[in-house]
């Protein structure tokens, strides 16, 4: 028999950019949205995932898969190396994250964007009604604090990272941008917390959405037909017996 899976498809936005090595929120805001990846894999089983990373670019790191192993070894994997172009374009992810899905409905469509927010003129209100319009929600969850932490030097091993004027950089988490990216497109914000318990509620709201099939498998059901056989042989059995009997009176 021909089995169907059904399930949602999910595009996850990963903000890889040297902002993302802030410890205002333990252990890293990089480590921390893996975790919040992690359980959010976990809990979207059937559904299909592609991986869109970005700092001052962005890439499709892992296409749209039901292999959710492979998703969690490509979110392992990631690191601020991976792009060689500093910055955070939020709006770039948002426009390879729209072309990361294959179908053209415009249904069963969610993207789920981590970042810090701190875009750096890339519109990504724009790129959220682009969204909007391609049928995709967007959820953001922000990583990181309002009061903010400090960043590592590019350049000085240990050391943290200045201005021009010698100043010590703190990057703080925007939630305004990414709460008028969640309403723009009829998503949801939330601001990552310990224990990662927002993933609950975020999983909750995808599995809600439409579900399509999204693979089909063949699987095998077996009928019994042991009876017919099962009656020849004590057919047979009873012939043996009734045989037997015949050529003992003879004797």
């Amino acid at each position: 028999i021909t089995v169907e899976r059904k399930g949602v498809d999910v595009i996850i936005l990963l903000d890889v950019s040297l902002s993302m090595l802030a410890k205002d929120i333990a252990p890293s805001r990089l480590d921390k949205a893996k975790l919040e990846l992690e359980t959010l894999v976990e809990k979207l089983a059937g559904d299909r995932i592609g991986i869109v990373a970005f700092a001052g670019d962005a890439f499709i790191q892992c296409p749209l898969t039901t292999d959710h192993n492979a998703v969690k070894l490509f979110i392992t994997s990631v690191n601020p190396n991976l792009l060689p172009v500093p910055g955070t374009m939020i709006g770039r992810a948002l426009q390879i994250g729209i072309r990361a899905f294959m179908d053209t409905e415009k249904e069963f469509k969610a993207m789920i964007l981590l970042t810090d927010g701190e875009d750096q003129g890339s519109d990504p209100l724009a790129q959220a009604k682009a969204a909007k319009e391609a049928g995709i929600k967007v959820f953001t969850i922000g990583i990181g604090t309002p009061a903010g932490g400090t960043l590592p030097s590019e350049f000085e091993r240990g050391a943290l990272k200045k201005d021009t004027r010698g100043n010590i950089v703190l990057s703080k988490l925007d939630e305004g941008l990414l709460k008028k990216i969640a309403a723009e497109t009829g998503g949801a914000y939330y601001r990552a917390s310990r224990g990662e318990i927002e993933v609950e509620d975020l999983s909750r709201r995808v599995r809600l959405m439409t579900q399509k099939g999204l693979k089909t498998d063949k699987s095998f059901e077996y009928e019994e037909n042991f009876q017919l056989f099962l009656i020849a042989a004590l057919g047979a059995l009873l012939l043996e017996m009734f045989l037997s009997e015949r050529k003992e009176v003879k004797e």
